[in-house]
Formats: structure tokens, C-alpha cells, sequence
């Protein structure tokens, strides 16, 4: 690895908090409750975030981006909640990288819209992630992916089994 990810996930964090404004930063907050906080960054301002990021820290691989994608997806420090740009920043990174994924990062991707709390953020990880990972894979690889969709259709999980609902959706559309 040549980058640490503590240093990328650094740079993102700082950047969106430089980015924010207690505006926005409040209607995001009341939009999403009390489970997600904000900096008040803009989507633009999150996604010229990540197009920078991946610039400044370049050869990032799969093992790489998906440490990211679950470093920004915690919270940025032990005891706070987890952050709105933070968790889009992940998703962003996941859609620019989506290349990289494999069918056994379902199961990442899986606890993302498990704790997602929010369709904001949920959907573009079915349509720009689960949608374009699936329309990728080849043979076995799809077959294990196809496992994973049938139990999320089984799972308790309200988005889960509207995420494998909305992927069998698309990827047939898209077939």
C-alpha cells in the first residue's frame, strides 16, 4: 500500500469540514435526523472532494478504496455519530472506483445500506455501485453475487430487500 489511509481519510474529512456551511450543515441534520450529523458540504463540493483525493493519493487498489469507503463510513471519531459528507464521500468513492469491486464486496456494501438510516444514501449504492458491480461479473463470481441478492430478498432489512429488489430492476433493464 502505498498511501496510508488514515492520511487520505484525513484529507477528505478536513476538506468537507473547510467545505461546510452551518446552513446547509442544519438541513441536512433535520432532513436526516439525529443519527447522521453534518458539515454543511455541498454534493459538489463532496464529489470535487473525492475527484482531488484520488489525484493527490493516485494507485489506489481494491484493498485500498474499500478501507477508505469503510474508514469515512464510521464515525470520524470514537463516540460521535457518523457524518452525512463523510458517508457520500464513501459512496462517491465506491462509484468512481467500481471497477475495483469484486462480488465478495457485497458484503461491505451490504452493512453500508444497513446502516445507511437514509434513502439518500442508499440509493446511488444500488444504482452506481450494486448495479454496475453486478452488470461486471462473470461465471461463479456472479453466482456467489446471486447468493448474496436472494438473501437480502429474505432479509428483515427493509432496504436491504428494497437494495436486491432495485438491483434485479436495473440489471434487468440494463441486460
Amino acid at each position: 500500500m502505498d498511501h496510508d489511509i488514515q492520511d487520505v481519510a484525513g484529507f477528505i474529512d478536513l476538506t468537507l469540514q473547510n467545505e461546510g456551511a452551518w446552513y446547509r450543515a442544519e438541513d441536512v441534520e433535520s432532513r436526516l435526523g439525529a443519527v447522521l450529523t453534518s458539515y454543511g458540504a455541498s454534493v459538489g463540493a463532496v464529489r470535487g472532494t473525492v475527484r482531488d483525493a484520488l489525484r493527490k493519493f493516485k494507485d489506489l487498489g481494491h484493498d485500498e478504496i474499500t478501507a477508505l469507503a469503510s474508514q469515512l463510513w464510521g464515525p470520524p471519531h470514537p463516540g460521535r455519530n457518523p457524518v452525512y459528507e463523510r458517508r457520500l464521500a464513501a459512496v462517491v468513492l465506491l462509484q468512481s472506483r467500481v471497477a475495483l469491486l469484486r462480488h465478495s464486496d457485497l458484503t461491505r456494501v451490504e452493512g453500508f445500506i444497513r446502516s445507511a438510516n437514509t434513502n439518500v444514501l442508499v440509493d446511488p449504492l444500488i444504482a452506481d455501485v450494486v448495479v454496475p458491480l453486478l452488470g461486471a461479473l462473470r461465471g461463479r463470481d456472479l453466482q456467489r453475487a446471486d447468493t448474496v441478492l436472494a438473501r437480502w430478498r429474505q432479509d428483515p432489512d427493509g432496504s436491504l430487500r428494497r437494495a436486491a429488489s432495485l438491483a434485479a430492476e436495473q440489471t434487468t433493464r440494463s441486460a
